[in-house]
C-alpha cells in the first residue's frame, strides 16, 4: 500500500531538514501545519483522507500565491520569489490540473444533464457548478468554474 499524502509531506519534511532547504521546509511546515488544525477543529479529532489533504494544500497553496501577489503590488520582489517557490513546493503534490477542453467538457455533459431534468439557463447554475466541481476534484478553482458555468449557461 501507498503511503499517504500526509506521509509523503512528514518524509519530505525529514529530506528537507537534512538538506537544509529552507524554503521546502518553510512551506512543508505551514502545510503539514494547516493539516493538523483542519485535523483537531471539529469537536472530535479526525484523520484526514488523502482528497481532504489535497484540499488544505490546494488551499495552502492559493494563500502563497495571493500573499505573492500582494508581495508584488508592494514592490517587494524578494518576497515574492520565496512565496512562488513556497507554492512549487506545495504545488508538486497536487494532482494536475484540468485542460481548459476538459473542463469544458465536464460544463457541457452536466450543462446537458441538468437539462434533461428540466433546468435551463442561470436557474441551473448552481447545480451545474456543484456537480462540476464534484467531478474536477477538489483541487479545482471554485471561482473559474463558477465563471466558465455563468458564461456557457448565459450564452
Amino acid at each position: 500500500m501507498s503511503d499517504s499524502i500526509k506521509d509523503q509531506l512528514q518524509a519530505a519534511l525529514t529530506t528537507a531538514m537534512k538538506a537544509r532547504d529552507e524554503v521546502a521546509l518553510s512551506a512543508l511546515r505551514q502545510a503539514l501545519s494547516a493539516i493538523a488544525v483542519a485535523e483537531t477543529s471539529g469537536s472530535e479529532q479526525v484523520v484526514l483522507s488523502d482528497e481532504q489533504v489535497l484540499a488544505v494544500l490546494a488551499v495552502e497553496v492559493r494563500k502563497h500565491h495571493e500573499t505573492a501577489d500582494a508581495f508584488v503590488t508592494a514592490g517587494r520582489p524578494e518576497k515574492t520569489e520565496r512565496e512562488r517557490a513556497e507554492a512549487a513546493v506545495l504545488e508538486g503534490y497536487l494532482p494536475t490540473a484540468l485542460s481548459d477542453e476538459e473542463l469544458d467538457g465536464i460544463i457541457a455533459a452536466e450543462i446537458a444533464a441538468a437539462a434533461t431534468d428540466g433546468a435551463t439557463g442561470m436557474k441551473a447554475m448552481g447545480r451545474v457548478v456543484s456537480a462540476v466541481r464534484a467531478k474536477a476534484g477538489p483541487t479545482a478553482d471554485g471561482a473559474a468554474i463558477a465563471a466558465k458555468v455563468k458564461s456557457a449557461l448565459s450564452a
